[in-house]
């Protein structure tokens, strides 16, 4: 087992577009250059939706233009069609990332076409961001269970990441969108998948709405996934699921981590810094657990 896992920290895009409170252009900039100060050097900055779905992410281009190039970091942008792709690639993204989901109807209804078309596109963009040097991740979404279909059978996640595989992605994650997966299913679906996708790198996207986020990332890491997504303080959600709550805590997912001997390059404490900054921003206390209860066995509790 490697002794380094890397973390995509997520919170400003995923996180931030599901909560009510929408974060001025320069308070986004400030959250991303706090977690660029505590360690993150992959982070999802902005989402290229369209502002009258998504109006959390409406500033997209102009949180990318006050980011600037910073070569010891990688912006990611997520992006769901040609046009996005399109606006991706003028405000200087490092990377995108581009959803697909495990469900038709889940992909009808974020996307607005079925999986085909998703897929196509996908293959698009794959085929062009070579030559400029942007690199590529796809995401499958629902990957466990659907809020409108239920359960996901492995056998169409394993042939959507087969597909994504032969289509030049450069990095599949496998996301449990509404938080119902379980450590056993989870070793089970990593491994089927790692069967068929060749040497593409995989990656994990929990939810902790069932309490299993942690343990989840505890069975991914034993099955030999060595990145993982997380949001500063917990925060997010889905909005087709309501109950689901944001993804695991970077915060508490780092000091698993540190705990365990595993190198992530983060300073918890700066992090932990960051979440009570953010807390006050959203006028909220915050899903993480070690921002509450601090440092341990040194440091201390930011919140004393």
């Amino acid at each position: 087992m490697t002794s380094q896992i890397s973390i995509v920290e997520v919170g400003p895009r995923d996180g931030l577009q599901n909560e009510d409170v929408i974060l001025t252009t320069d308070q986004k900039l400030l959250l991303i250059d706090h977690l660029v100060q505590a360690g993150l050097t992959r982070i999802e900055a902005v989402s290229f939706s369209h502002p009258d779905y998504v109006p959390q992410m409406a500033d997209a281009e102009a949180v990318m233009a006050g980011l600037g190039q910073n070569d010891s970091v990688s912006y990611i942008g997520l992006v769901m069609n040609s046009r996005g792709w399109q606006r991706a690639i003028d405000a200087g993204v490092d990377e995108v990332n581009i959803p697909v989901f495990a469900t038709e109807t889940f992909n009808e209804r974020n996307q607005g076409v079925r999986v085909a078309e998703t897929m196509d596109t996908i293959g698009t963009i794959a085929e062009a961001a070579g030559p400029l040097g942007i690199s590529v991740s796809a995401t499958i979404g629902v990957s466990w269970g659907c809020p409108f279909e239920g359960e996901v059978p492995s056998e169409r996640v394993v042939h959507i990441a087969q597909r994504l595989a032969e289509l030049g992605v450069d990095e599949i994650a496998l996301a449990d969108t509404i938080g119902v997966a379980d450590p056993w299913s989870v070793a089970d679906r990593l491994g089927a998948v790692g069967e068929v996708i060749g040497c593409v790198p995989r990656r994990v996207h929990f939810h902790d709405t069932r309490a299993t986020g942690m343990a989840n990332a505890h069975a991914a890491i034993a099955a030999g996934v060595t990145t993982l997504d997380a949001s500063v303080g917990g925060i997010g959600g889905c909005p087709f699921s309501p109950a689901a709550t944001g993804n695991i805590a970077t915060d508490d997912l780092t000091y698993m981590l540190d705990r365990a001997g595993y190198e992530t390059g983060i300073d918890l404490e700066q992090l932990i810094g960051t979440s009570h900054e953010l807390a006050h921003v959203l006028g909220k206390e915050l899903p993480a657990a070690v921002p509450r209860a601090g440092l341990f066995p040194h440091g201390e509790d930011l919140d004393s």
